[in-house]
C-alpha cells in the first residue's frame, strides 16, 4: 500500500552536551554543570551526570528493530523547533483494517520519542494511523519497553526484540481496539453541536462558547464541527461517533499547542469519552 504525504522533518540535527563553563566562563552550581546544545542552540541544562542519547543512536537502533523483525513499514518524522522529535513507522502488511469502510484505513503504527529538552522520555509504543486524516491514533496501552543509561561516557541503549511484540500487540490490542472502532461507527450523531459541547464538557479540552456572555460556539468548536461534517462528507456517511472523535483528534495534533505526550494522554481521553457514548 502507497501511503502518500508523510511528513518527513531531519531529526538527525547536530548535537552534543557541553560545559557550561566553557560557554560562559562562569563556574556553575552542582547539577547543571553542562548544557545540550541542538542544532546550535542551548535547549537544556543537565548535570555531570547525566548522558546525552544522540538521535543517530535511538531512532536508528529502533529502526533495526523493525529490519530486524521483517516488518515492511513507512516513515514519518517530526521535528519540534530541534527540543522533541519522533519518528512513526507505519507497519504495512496484512494488518491493516477498515472501518467498515474501503475508504477508511487502519494500519499499526510503532511511535518512537526523543527530546534534547526533557520534555520527553525517551520511549516507545503502540498506536494506529488513519490513513483519512494522516493523524496519529494513541488509544493503545501496549509500551515498548527498553534501557537507556544515562550516564557521561557510557550511554547504552538496549531494545528488545520487536517481533514476539507486535505479535502480541496484534492479538491483544489491535483487533480488540478495531472492534471498538467499529462499535462507534454504528452510532449515529444526531446533533453535532450537542455532540461536541457534550464532550468538551467531559473532557475540559477547551471551551465550547465564545464566552461567558455569547453561548455559539468559539472558534475552535466550529473547527470541529467543520472537520466532522467535511470527513461525513469526503466518507459519503452520516456524522458517526467515529468521525466525532477523528474530528477532535485531527483538531488535537494539527491545532492545539501541545507536546507529543499531552497529545497522547488527550488522546486517550477522547477517545474513551466517545465511545462511552456507544
Amino acid at each position: 500500500m502507497y501511503l502518500s504525504n508523510l511528513q518527513q522533518d531531519e531529526i538527525f540535527v547536530p548535537s552534543e552536551m557541553k560545559s557550561l563553563k566553557s560557554l560562559t566562563q562562569m563556574e556553575s552550581r552542582r547539577g547543571l554543570e553542562n548544557v545540550i546544545v541542538s542544532n546550535g542552540k542551548i535547549v537544556n541544562v543537565v548535570s555531570n551526570s547525566y548522558g546525552h542519547v544522540p538521535n543517530e543512536l535511538f531512532f536508528k537502533k529502533a529502526e533495526e528493530m523493525l529490519t530486524d523483525a521483517e516488518l515492511n513499514y513507512q516513515k514519518r518524522t517530526i521535528n519540534r523547533d530541534d527540543r522533541s522529535f519522533i519518528t512513526d513507522f507505519i507497519i504495512d502488511d496484512n494488518s491493516q483494517f477498515s472501518v467498515k469502510n474501503e475508504k477508511d484505513l487502519i494500519l499499526p503504527m510503532l511511535r518512537f520519542k526523543n527530546s534534547y529538552d526533557g520534555s520527553e522520555k525517551t520511549s516507545g509504543h503502540f498506536g494506529f494511523y488513519r490513513q483519512v486524516c494522516s493523524n496519529g491514533l494513541h488509544v493503545s496501552q501496549a509500551e515498548i519497553e527498553f534501557s537507556i543509561k544515562h550516564s557521561k561516557n557510557n550511554t547504552d541503549l538496549i531494545m528488545p526484540r520487536l517481533s514476539n511484540l507486535f505479535d502480541k500487540f496484534l492479538d491483544n490490542e489491535f483487533y480488540t481496539i478495531t472492534k471498538k472502532l467499529d462499535r462507534m461507527r454504528e452510532f449515529k450523531i444526531i446533533d453535532t453541536k450537542e455532540f461536541v459541547k457534550e464532550i468538551l464538557e467531559r473532557t475540559k479540552l477547551f471551551r465550547y462558547e465564545c464566552s461567558d456572555k455569547n453561548n455559539d460556539p468559539s472558534k475552535k468548536s466550529r473547527e470541529v464541527l467543520e472537520i466532522l461534517d467535511n470527513e461525513a462528507l469526503l466518507l459519503n456517511e452520516v456524522p458517526n461517533l467515529w468521525i466525532g472523535y477523528n474530528a477532535f483528534n485531527q483538531m488535537l495534533h494539527n491545532t492545539l499547542k501541545k507536546s507529543f505526550s499531552q497529545q497522547e494522554r488527550l488522546d486517550k481521553k477522547l477517545f474513551d469519552a466517545v465511545y462511552e457514548m456507544a
